[in-house]
């Protein structure tokens, strides 16, 4: 299913999910610092670069485009993380791959027509900047550091489905502050 949009097709799967992608855009190997860029809502906060998928466009082709577009870079895509679901305010179905970034373009895309800004983080002070605001990214980012224990509280949950991939469904910011999920 698909609903146009100004200068945008939504794509939408068979349970009614729009469908995304993302990347945690990593420095290097080692996987302990990832890049984050400003908000086109909110330009004081920082998110995961992702966006919907084109029509027929495969959630890896779709991961990377949006990178290039959002954050200006490109790189070796690595693994598939797992496919989050976010079900609050809207329902959203997002594949989440690693990127090790091996090209910084000066001027991109959205620097350019939106004045989008990137800046590289520790994975862990990410995980704190996105907890407040965008907290189904801070469980992207878990995932990665495999830190759903505490002082993070109980962020990631499996949930089974018949695809291969890992799914996890985000409740958001339920438990008190901390990050919580619907197993």
């Amino acid at each position: 299913m698909m609903k146009c949009k100004a200068n945008q097709t939504r794509t939408y799967d068979g349970d009614g999910f729009k469908r995304r992608a993302a990347c945690l855009c990593l420095r290097n190997e080692k996987e302990d610092e990832v890049l984050l860029v400003s908000s086109s809502r909110h330009p004081d906060q920082w998110i995961v670069p992702g966006g919907g998928m084109e029509p027929d466009e495969e959630p890896s082709v779709a991961a990377v485009r949006e990178v290039y577009e959002e954050a200006g870079v490109k790189g070796k895509l690595g693994r598939l993380l797992g496919i989050f679901e976010h079900n609050q305010d809207r329902k959203h179905r997002t594949y989440v791959y690693t990127l090790i970034v091996t090209e910084t373009l000066e001027d991109w895309e959205d620097s350019v027509n939106i004045g989008r800004k990137r800046k590289w983080f520790k994975v862990e002070d990410a995980i704190r900047v996105l907890q407040s605001h965008k907290p189904v990214h801070a469980e992207y980012l878990c995932r990665l550091a495999d830190t759903c224990s505490p002082p993070y509280g109980p962020v990631c949950c499996p949930r089974a489905m018949d695809s291969k991939a890992p799914h996890y469904q985000s409740a958001g910011t339920d438990c008190g502050g901390r990050l919580c999920c619907l197993h």
